[in-house]
């Protein structure tokens, strides 16, 4: 099966910390339904438990920089999560970058169906809110020019995930577009950012997400963690950094690299 194949090729790049040109050319995915395929394929060469999703290309930046016009989701490895003030490997990642982003832990399915979500009702499905860093990585030499079916088979640049701290309750009466995002690294700005820099608001994102799974047949279930794109910019870090997130209003988050 071609699926199968191009999942064996990516899954021994990632677990051997190597990168490829590009996934061989009778395995490869054609076009974005194919690449969620090889996705789907490579959970299941993998092995590792799943503990929910990313959302990869949610800013206009991030876009630009993936060579793609649209968001795209991957799978989050539950070996590869890490928690708030964690140290967490980064001088084997080819990218070496920070992204700050908010986490949703949902509450309640939501499951496949006809009718779209909109976005009220995937937010009175969700748990909690988390302040998050994501520390992505790819398996590809030329990651912007791979194109989206093949950065979709990868798990759109998923790697490790730090799931800092619970937001405080109050932050369901926040506009999350207007929350300030920004990140310090040995004590120095980095990057400062808005919620909506993740697909308008970090909620739309989430609800982007929920339709995009209806309508593979699939959906979100309870207790799993999506991660909804940078706010900001890309930070590059380094081994023995130590880096702090703020999100005004709802708290911080910490992380040291080794």
């Amino acid at each position: 099966m071609t699926e199968r194949k191009a999942a064996e090729v990516i899954w021994r790049a990632w677990s051997a910390r190597e990168v490829i040109d590009a996934i061989p050319e009778d395995c490869r995915p054609a076009d974005i339904e194919a690449g969620y395929r090889v996705q789907d394929a490579l959970i299941a060469v993998s092995g590792e438990a799943v503990v929910g999703y990313k959302i990869a290309a949610t800013s206009k930046a991030g876009q630009t920089h993936l060579a793609i016009n649209h968001p795209i989701s991957g799978r989050i490895l539950a070996s590869r999560v890490f928690a708030d003030g964690d140290t967490v490997p980064i001088s084997d990642s080819r990218m070496a970058l920070l992204e700050t982003e908010f986490a949703f832990v949902i509450g309640e399915d939501l499951s496949a169906r006809a009718e779209p979500y909109e976005w009220p009702e995937v937010m009175a499905r969700v748990a909690r809110l988390h302040l998050a860093i994501e520390l992505p990585d790819t398996r590809f030499v030329d990651v912007a020019g791979a194109g989206a079916p093949q950065l979709i088979a990868e798990c759109a640049c998923a790697d490790r995930f730090l799931l800092g701290p619970e937001a405080p309750p109050a932050w369901r009466d926040l506009n999350l577009a207007e929350v300030v995002v920004s990140i310090a690294v040995n004590g120095t700005q980095a990057s400062v950012g808005l919620g909506a820099d993740a697909l308008g608001d970090p909620r739309f994102a989430l609800a982007w997400l929920a339709n995009q799974l209806s309508g593979r047949g699939m959906g979100l279930k309870a207790g799993e963690i999506v991660t909804t794109g940078i706010c900001g910019m890309p930070t590059p870090g380094k081994a023995g950094d130590h880096a702090v997130a703020t999100f005004e209003g709802l708290g911080n988050v910490e992380i040291r690299l080794s």
